[in-house]
């Protein structure tokens, strides 16, 4: 196709789809701060208002980008709301007055040096979604940075040919200056699959590649390019018979999707009329309106660490009763499992850095449920608020990390305390709420019969329970690939929870990025899964997995897979069961 040669990049696929065109860099000037020492008190004085100038600036403009977002359908401005958050927050607007006063300098050396101290807190965090969450304090402190410079340059509200986006990374606020229909696709240096690009390349349907390191060093302006957002790669100057078998790929995969959409809202009833429950995992409130179109029936994991972590202080139970009060009426009747606070190990919220991340083994330390038990008002608040949440709709309690049966019984005595709390004060909640364990340990798998005479349903967590088992850490590139759902372990597993759970009569659900692997669904139905939570994404296409899967046939197709020595083989078992049980699906995914 092009004289310079067929190049491919690899990223990490954040939304769906396949695209072509051509690139439009956006180059983003860097920011070149000098040095001003102040002699004047008056002119320091100056400095600090010409700051607080450019801070009330830079809210204006994000109001503004807030108020159009909020207009789209899925409503995804409560990542601007982030952005509010950040420009007032202590870390940033506070400590950059206190260095212009404290050090006599002129804003922007002031306000480079609190990002400096910013960077450096946020590189210690090991968990990814929140260590990505640096690149919104990267966007403010860039905004006020052209805004006490006086640039308001534009260049993405000129936009107008179709192209695709590569840049080091993309805010929502700026997304809000281009007119997206003359958007193909994003790619970015930065992000992962939970990033703000991510997200706002998946609400509005546009392909995406993020995570590429280095795509803005090797895309120049025009050059041809495919973005593929199922695999996550990126063809630079495809060859012709590149680009042809692309085109073919791309017509193949918007024919598939279209037939999916259309059937999200259909139930997930097997081949053999087995009723299979599909909901999506959330982490904000904002997101029901998007898990509602893509078809799921219920929110199978609310992770609530999310409403702590982007905070310096922690949210009270009169905040924590709203936030779960919005998410409950809006779900109109459909359940939701709120898991209770994971903070700890790599999750911990800013104002708890000294104590949590001095552990010399955080992953294993106080983490979950340990932490909550430990700091019992913190974790009494969030009971009550979301006992007090369930008198408004279904609502079902989930305790994380939970190694043992004293853990859970101590658990569910603090959670027995709050209820007295709440009848003595004639406050309303579910008398009857569900409460659950995450099977995410290898002790609680081995005493899962135990467990489960205590609790009315378990949800297997694989990514932790994988993790555990295997003894791999996911983000070390050295034992990365070693991270395998199909493991014979993990799979006997699955199995041991699940027979534990229906010896008692109690459902067995996964919530895990295992149950939205397509292909894993009718092995994970062989083994006896009742629910499945998946991102909103995944819903349409699980379900539409369930409906063409019959659970009896993969029943016993799961006692062979049982049978393999290795992942490799079990995969190759099942790949080879798809083309001959669901040729529809196995073509589909190539």
């Amino acid at each position: 196709m092009d004289p310079k040669g067929e190049k491919i990049i690899k990223g990490v696929g954040a939304s769906p789809g396949i695209t072509i065109g051509r690139a439009l860099p956006v180059i983003k000037r860097p920011n070149k701060v000098a040095y001003k020492r102040l002699e004047d008190p008056k002119e320091v004085e100056r400095e600090a208002s010409r700051f607080h100038q450019a801070v009330q600036d830079t809210e204006r403009s994000l109001i503004q980008a807030r108020d159009e977002l909020s207009q789209d359908e899925g409503d995804y401005s409560y990542i601007i709301e982030a952005h509010l958050l950040i420009l007032k927050d202590k870390m940033i607007f506070d400590h950059t007055k206190e260095l212009i006063r404290q050090q006599s300098v002129n804003a922007e050396w002031a306000l480079s040096q609190a990002m400096s101290e910013a960077e450096e807190t946020f590189r210690k965090i090991k968990n990814s979604y929140i260590r990505s969450r640096f690149a919104d304090v990267e966007y403010v402190v860039d905004t006020l940075m052209r805004n006490l410079a006086g640039d308001q340059d534009n260049a993405l509200a000129d936009i107008k040919e179709k192209v695709i986006l590569v840049a080091h990374d993309l805010s929502p606020a700026e997304t809000t200056q281009m007119d997206l229909d003359w958007v193909l696709g994003f790619v970015t240096d930065m992000g992962g699959p939970t990033s703000h690009t991510a997200i706002l390349a998946q609400a509005k349907g546009i392909p995406a590649v993020v995570g590429t390191e280095k795509i803005t060093l090797e895309v120049e302006s025009g050059d041809f390019l495919i973005v593929d957002g199922l695999e996550g790669l990126v063809v630079v100057n495809p060859d012709e018979e590149t680009l042809h078998d692309y085109r073919d790929r791309q017509e193949a995969y918007q024919h598939y999707t279209q037939e999916v959409l259309a059937q999200a809202h259909l139930p997930a009833d097997t081949l053999d009329g087995h009723s299979v429950a599909v909901g999506a995992n959330m982490e904000m409130a904002e997101e029901v309106g998007s898990i509602l179109s893509y078809g799921a029936e219920s929110i199978g994991l609310y992770r609530t660490e999310f409403l702590y972590v982007t905070r310096r202080d922690f949210p009270g139970e009169e905040e924590l009763l709203e936030n779960f009060k919005t998410v409950v009426t809006r779900m109109e009747g459909r359940p939701v499992t709120i898991r209770t606070l994971d903070l700890g190990g790599d999750k911990f919220a800013s104002h708890m850095e000294g104590s949590l991340t001095a552990e010399n083994n955080p992953a294993l330390g106080l983490r979950a449920i340990r932490f909550c038990l430990k700091e019992k008002d913190l974790f009494k608040a969030q009971l009550r608020a979301i006992l007090r949440a369930s008198a408004l709709g279904r609502v079902r309690i989930m305790f994380p990390l939970i190694s043992g049966v004293g853990e859970l019984l101590e658990a569910k005595e603090v959670l027995e305390e709050v209820e007295a709390e709440l009848e003595q004060k004639g406050q309303e909640y579910d008398k009857n709420l569900e409460v659950g364990i995450m099977v995410e340990v290898p002790s609680a798998v081995t005493v899962a019969d135990m467990l489960a005479k205590h609790v009315d349903y378990f949800s297997i967590g694989t990514n932790d329970l994988i993790q555990y088992s295997l003894a791999i850490d996911r983000i070390n590139e050295h034992v990365a690939h070693l991270y395998q759902p199909l493991h014979p372990a993990v799979l006997r597993m699955i199995q041991q929870v699940v027979e534990s759970g229906h010896a008692v009569g109690i459902p067995v659900a996964m919530c895990g990025e295992m149950a939205g692997d397509q292909r894993v669904v009718p092995l994970l139905l062989g083994l006896g899964l009742d629910y499945l939570s998946v991102n909103a994404l995944a819903v349409p296409r699980v379900k539409q997995v369930v409906r063409l899967t019959s659970k009896e046939t993969w029943r016993q197709l799961a006692k062979e897979a049982l049978s393999f020595p290795t992942a490799a083989q079990v995969r190759e078992f099942i790949n080879g069961k798809l083309a001959k049980h669901i040729p529809e699906l196995f073509s589909e995914l190539g």
